[in-house]
C-alpha cells in the first residue's frame, strides 16, 4: 500500500486541475466549488474500486464474471458505501467515459445519475431549489457555457486514487482542503483547522485516555468537512488501542456533504445536516470526547427566536446576538457524559467579553462554578489560514483529578512555534511536534513553569459592587443634612426663574400664543420642553426666586446657595432641578403646563471594581477595606455582581527593559551634532 508521502504527490496534480477554470475566466475564490464535487468523485469511484477489487480476492477470481451478480451486487449495496451502476454492472469508470468524446454527454450523465441515491443527493446530481449540498448539477451546467466540461472532467479521470487506503485517501483530502481555505472566505477559518492544531488537541485528548474495550464516542458540532472530527480520531487510534465512534453535524451543504462521504468509509461514522443550535440531530445522545472549532464573531440573529425559545436546557444564559461562540460552547458542555472530556477552539472574546452580569461573563462563571475548565492554552498568532489574531484552546474536563479541582490552568503557548518556511494564507507558524509534546506534558504535570501557572479558579472571579456616592462641598457637606426624616427632596414654590438669557414668572401655564404655536401641547413641545431639558444649574447663571428667598449653584464650592434678606448660606453639595408636564384638562383645571422646581442632593451611581475571595464574610471585609482606601465620599451600598473574565496580558505581562539614562543621554548629544552639522551647512 502506498504511503503518505506518496499520496501527497497527487496534492499539485489535483490543484492543476484549476488551470483550466483559471483560463476560462473563473475567478480564484470560486475554485473551491467548482473543484468539490469532482474530488468527492474521484474519491467515491477509487474507493467503489477497491472494494469490487478487494471482492475478487475475496472469492479468489480475478474478474466477477464466475459470480452471481446479483450476490455480489447485494453484497456491495449491503456495505452503505456507495454504488454505481457504471463501475459495478458495466465496469467502466470515468475515466473510460471521457475516452468518447461524441458520447461523453450521454454518458456522463448516466455515471452520475447510475449512483445510489443518498450519494446522487450529496454530489447534487439533480439539484434544485433548496439543499444542494455540493451542486455537481450547477457545476456542470457552468462548465458547459464555458465549453470546458469534457476537459475539465478528463482532468479528474486522470487521477487514479484507488492504491491509496481510506486514511491516505483523508490524508490528501485534509491537505487539498486546507488549499481552499487558503484562498476562499466561505470555507476558510470557520471549517478548516490547521494540521497542528488538530495534532495538538489529539495529544491532549489521548493523554487523558486509558486503553480499554469501551467505545469511545467522539463529537464535532461544527464538523465542516470532517478534518478535525476524523483526523482527531485518526491520530488517538494510533497512540490508544481504543474502538472509536464518530458524530458530527454541520450546517453548510457542501462541507456536510464532503464530511458525510468520507464517513461512510469509516468503520463507525454518523454525520448529519443542519443547524446544531436549532436542530441538534443527536438530541438524545452524550459523548466521552468534544472537539470543535465554532465560527468566530458570526450572528445568530437569523435565528434568534428558535434560540430564545429553546427547551432543552442547554443554554444557560443567551451570549450577545453577535457572536454565537458561547452558544456553541454550552451546547458541547451539555453533550459531554459524566465523565466526558473535550477541547474547544475559541478567539479571545469569549475569556472577556461582556461585563460582569452580563451573559457572556455568566456563561464563564457557570464553567468555572462547575469545575468543568481544566486549562486553557493560548496558541501563537498567525496560526489559521484566514486570520492572526490569538485563538485559545479551552480544555474541559468532567472527570478532573482530585489534585485539580475547583483549579484552571493558562498555558502561555505563544511562543511554542515554528516559523512556516512559506506563508499560508494568514498562516506563518505552526505548533511543531516537539512544542505539542512540551505543551502536553506542562498540562500532564499540572504545575507552575515559565509559560504556564495554576489558579484556584476564583481567581479569576471579580466584584462589580455599586454604590451611591453622596457628592459634598468644600466643607464635607450635603443638602441631605438640609431634609427632615425620610424626605428625598426640599419642593420650592417659585415666582421667578432666570437662567440669564430667559426668564420665567409663569409656573402654571394655561395660555399660548396662537400666532406661533397651533396648542398648548405644541408649545409645550417645542418651546417648554426644550427649555427645561437645556437648563444646567452648574453651568448656567440660574437663579430661582421665591417669595422669600432666592437660590443658585456656587461651582466654586460646589454648594447651593440660599440668599434671604441680604444674608446667604451655604446649604451643602445638591442639586436644583426643573421638571416641565404636561397635564390634561380636568372637572377642576384645564389643560395645562406644571413647571415644578425641587432643592436635591446630589447623588452619583458608581461601580467599583474589586477582587473577589470565595469565602463570603473574606468578601465582604475585602470590599469594605477596598472603599475605606479608595473611597473618600459619603455612599451607599447598593447591588453586588461577581463577574469572570480570563486575562493573559494579565497573567503573562512582562515588561519592557529600559534603556539607561546614560545610554539615552548618549544618544540624544549625537543627535545635537548632527543637527548643529546640518545647521552649519545650511549657513554656507
Amino acid at each position: 500500500m502506498a504511503d503518505n508521502q506518496n499520496i501527497l504527490q497527487y496534492e499539485s496534480k489535483i490543484w492543476a486541475t484549476a488551470d483550466l477554470l483559471r483560463g476560462c475566466g473563473i475567478k480564484e475564490s470560486e475554485w473551491p466549488s467548482f473543484m468539490m464535487p469532482f474530488f468527492a468523485l474521484a474519491m467515491i469511484e477509487s474507493r467503489l474500486i477497491r472494494m469490487l477489487d478487494d471482492m475478487k480476492t475475496v472469492y479468489g477470481k480475478e474478474t466477477l464474471s464466475d459470480m452471481d451478480k446479483a450476490d455480489y451486487i447485494d453484497l456491495i449495496k449491503d456495505k452503505g458505501q456507495g454504488y454505481n451502476v457504471y463501475i459495478f454492472e458495466r465496469h467502466k469508470t470515468l475515466k473510460d467515459i471521457c475516452a468518447n468524446d461524441k458520447s461523453f454527454d450521454i454518458d456522463f450523465d448516466a455515471y452520475l445519475h447510475g449512483f445510489d441515491g443518498e450519494t446522487k443527493d450529496l454530489l447534487g446530481v439533480d439539484a434544485t431549489e433548496g439543499e444542494k449540498f455540493l451542486d455537481i448539477k450547477g457545476v456542470i451546467t457552468k462548465l458547459k457555457a464555458k465549453k470546458v466540461l469534457l476537459g475539465y472532467t478528463k482532468e479528474w479521470s486522470e487521477i487514479d486514487l484507488k492504491p491509496f487506503n481510506n486514511s491516505e485517501i483523508t490524508t490528501l483530502e485534509e491537505h487539498i482542503k486546507r488549499k481552499w481555505a487558503d484562498i476562499s472566505a466561505e470555507t476558510a477559518g470557520e471549517q478548516y483547522t490547521p494540521d497542528d492544531v488538530i495534532g495538538l488537541i489529539a495529544e491532549i485528548i489521548a493523554s487523558k485516555i486509558q486503553e480499554s474495550d469501551k467505545l469511545l464516542k467522539l463529537y464535532d458540532c461544527t464538523c465542516g468537512g470532517g478534518n478535525m472530527l476524523f483526523g482527531v480520531e485518526d491520530r488517538i487510534s494510533q497512540k490508544v488501542k481504543r474502538m472509536t465512534q464518530t458524530f458530527g453535524q454541520d450546517w453548510n451543504d457542501a462541507l456536510y456533504a464532503l464530511a458525510k462521504i468520507e464517513s461512510r468509509f469509516r468503520v463507525d461514522s454518523k454525520i448529519e445536516h443542519g443547524n446544531t443550535l436549532t436542530d441538534d440531530k443527536f438530541y438524545n445522545d452524550e459523548f466521552d470526547v468534544v472537539v470543535a472549532n465554532p465560527p468566530y464573531g458570526v450572528s445568530w440573529k437569523g435565528y434568534q427566536k428558535d434560540i430564545l425559545n429553546d427547551k432543552t436546557g442547554r443554554f444557560k444564559f443567551i451570549p450577545s446576538i453577535s457572536d454565537g461562540q458561547l452558544l456553541f460552547m454550552q451546547h458541547l458542555i451539555a453533550k459531554l457524559d459524566a465523565t466526558g472530556m473535550g477541547v474547544v477552539v475559541h478567539n479571545g472574546s469569549t475569556l472577556f467579553s461582556g461585563d460582569a452580569g452580563s451573559a457572556e461573563s455568566n456563561i464563564r462563571k457557570w464553567m468555572l462554578d462547575t469545575d468543568i475548565v481544566e486549562a486553557i492554552i493560548q496558541l501563537p498568532t498567525d496560526e489559521f489560514f484566514n486570520t492572526g489574531i490569538y485563538t485559545y484552546l479551552w480544555v474541559l474536563n468532567k472527570n478532573k483529578d482530585a489534585a485539580r479541582k475547583h483549579k484552571v490552568m493558562l498555558i502561555n503557548a505563544n511562543e511554542k512555534f515554528k516559523p512556516l518556511k512559506k506563508s499560508k494564507g494568514s498562516k506563518r507558524k505552526e505548533v511543531d511536534e516537539q512544542s505539542r509534546l512540551e505543551i502536553v506534558d506542562t498540562l500532564t504535570r499540572f504545575v507552575d513553569n515559565d509559560y504556564a501557572r495554576v489558579f484556584d479558579k476564583e481567581y479569576f472571579y471579580f466584584n462589580k459592587q455599586a454604590i451611591m456616592l453622596t457628592n459634598v462641598d468644600d466643607n464635607g457637606r450635603s443638602f441631605e443634612s438640609q431634609l427632615d426624616g425620610d424626605k428625598k427632596s426640599q419642593k420650592l414654590k417659585p415666582v421667578k426663574l432666570d437662567n440669564g438669557e430667559r426668564t420665567l414668572t409663569d409656573f402654571d401655564i394655561t395660555t399660548f400664543d396662537a400666532a406661533q404655536f397651533a396648542s398648548l401641547a405644541d408649545y409645550f413641545e417645542n418651546d417648554i420642553k426644550p427649555f427645561v431639558a437645556a437648563l444646567d444649574y452648574k453651568e448656567q447663571p440660574l437663579v430661582v426666586t421665591t417669595a422669600k428667598a432666592y437660590y443658585h449653584f456656587d461651582n466654586d464650592k460646589e454648594t447651593l446657595i440660599k440668599t434671604e434678606n441680604g444674608q446667604t448660606e451655604e446649604l451643602g453639595c445638591g442639586k436644583i432641578v426643573v421638571k416641565a408636564s404636561l397635564k390634561n384638562a380636568n372637572r377642576s383645571q384645564p389643560e395645562r403646563i406644571e413647571i415644578t422646581i425641587e432643592l436635591t442632593p446630589d447623588y452619583q451611581k458608581d461601580y467599583e471594581i474589586i477582587p473577589f475571595h470565595k469565602d463570603a464574610a473574606g468578601n465582604q471585609q475585602a470590599i469594605e477595606a477596598f472603599m475605606a482606601q479608595y473611597v473618600s465620599k459619603p455612599f451607599a451600598y447598593l447591588e453586588n455582581v461577581v463577574g469572570v473574565e480570563i486575562n493573559f496580558n494579565k497573567v503573562f505581562y512582562k515588561p519592557e527593559s529600559l534603556r539607561p539614562v546614560t545610554a539615552i543621554l548618549a544618544d540624544i548629544a549625537k543627535l545635537d551634532e548632527q543637527i548643529k552639522a546640518l545647521e552649519a551647512g545650511l549657513t554656507l
